[in-house]
């Protein structure tokens, strides 16, 4: 017989962190940190209006793009936070999660042969999402003294005469890295300068600590060349929903839609019923959560000076991504040591590039009574490697 498997599938590796968070699963007593998860329910008001769509009946598909009313929504959520305008009509998508928004505008932007440059460490996605498509991914490794910001200076020794996308992941999963105003004018001043596409990952936009987030497609000439992803898993304690969405150019958001036509049809009717609810009404428990994660951001952030444990301070998402070089091991040998010993689990590094040896992952949005258990696990084993 031959190979039923196609050949690019195979060579793509598994997620490290549904690895990790299989295994934790499987023991008892494990305080896992490893997944990006709200420990918070779905906020009552909109948990109520999925349930009244259900009792209305309302279980028809919709149209591919989505509802009217929530493009509307997502589009005024634009204006208002980011002042950028979009047309519900011919600018938006509805998906199923922002991962499928990340997958069809690959899909429906990329020839064989294309570059598509992949800062990381980042989000799984994004470079098994190119080589599905046919490109080829270009790593740009970030760097922990640069704060995990993509320079112009790395941006623009990446670039090819066949680069044609950039995938901007910020805030970013896993470092908690942000793009200020200052480092986000010179890199698009370059992408316009190169003709270059930019697909912005912008699914911790809610979750910043410092500033406000500032999306790069409200620069000159950036708009009509960014693909925005967002989505209501993070902000809105919504991942079991399974919705997001894409802003951009109408001739991409078209070819997008065609592709998310013929393979999903439409995102969830009941999710997208719950998302206009909260849009219109969720700016509160947005801001709420955001301060407890910010809580437990400083916590975390003590914890690890007072175990001697190096980690620059995330301002962004709720991951922080401390150092471990210092003990010798592999992120992954680390990780399972600490597993074994303390029954805590985290994510390598790796996980998310090559790059992020010798770092972890570790996800902040649990209680503080988790982490605070966690926290003084962790500090025992620090302890006990190094004496």
């Amino acid at each position: 017989m031959r190979n039923p498997l196609s050949q690019t599938i195979t060579e793509i590796k598994p997620s490290g962190i549904r690895k990790f968070f299989d295994i934790a699963s499987e023991r008892k007593d494990t305080i896992s940190l490893g997944v990006g998860e709200p420990d918070f329910d779905t906020p009552w008001h909109i948990r109520d209006e999925g349930i009244y769509s259900l009792e209305k009946g309302r279980t028809f598909y919709t149209s591919n793009s989505g509802l009217m009313e929530l493009r509307e929504e997502i589009c005024n959520y634009y204006s208002r936070r980011f002042d950028i305008s979009y047309d519900p009509k011919t600018e938006t998508v509805i998906t199923v999660g922002g991962s499928e928004a990340i997958d069809i505008a690959m899909r429906a932007m990329i020839d064989p042969g294309d570059e598509v440059i992949v800062p990381q460490p980042s989000f799984v996605s994004y470079e098994p999402c190119a080589i599905l498509a046919g490109a080829r991914a270009v790593i740009i490794e970030l760097k922990n003294e640069d704060d995990f910001r993509l320079t112009a200076e790395e941006l623009e020794t990446a670039i090819t005469d066949k680069t044609k996308i950039l995938v901007l992941p910020f805030p970013n999963n896993p470092t908690g890295a942000i793009m200020e105003k200052e480092d986000l004018e010179k890199i698009a001043k370059i992408c316009v300068d190169k003709d270059i596409f930019v697909l912005s990952d912008e699914i911790y936009a809610e979750l910043t600590y410092k500033n406000d987030h500032i999306s790069i497609a409200s620069f000159p000439g950036m708009k009509e060349r960014t693909i925005v992803i967002n989505g209501f898993s993070k902000a809105y304690a919504m991942t079991g929903w399974r919705l997001g969405y894409a802003l951009g150019p109408k001739e991409i958001i078209a070819q997008m839609t065609k592709v998310h036509q013929f393979a999903i049809m439409c995102a969830p009717t009941t999710s997208q019923y719950a998302a206009i609810e909260a849009l219109r009404n969720g700016d509160d428990d947005v801001r709420e959560m955001k301060t407890s994660y910010n809580q437990r951001r400083n916590y975390l952030m003590k914890a690890f000076r007072d175990m001697g444990l190096p980690c620059f301070e995330p301002f962004g998402a709720f991951y922080a991504f401390p150092d471990i070089r210092e003990f010798n091991m592999t992120s992954e040998e680390f990780a399972f040591a600490l597993l074994d010993a303390q029954n805590v689990a985290v994510v390598p590094g790796t996980a998310f590039g090559d790059c992020g040896e010798g770092f972890l992952r570790i996800s902040y949005a649990y209680s503080i009574e988790q982490l605070r258990t966690a926290m003084d696990r962790i500090a025992l084993f620090v302890n006990d490697l190094r004496s």
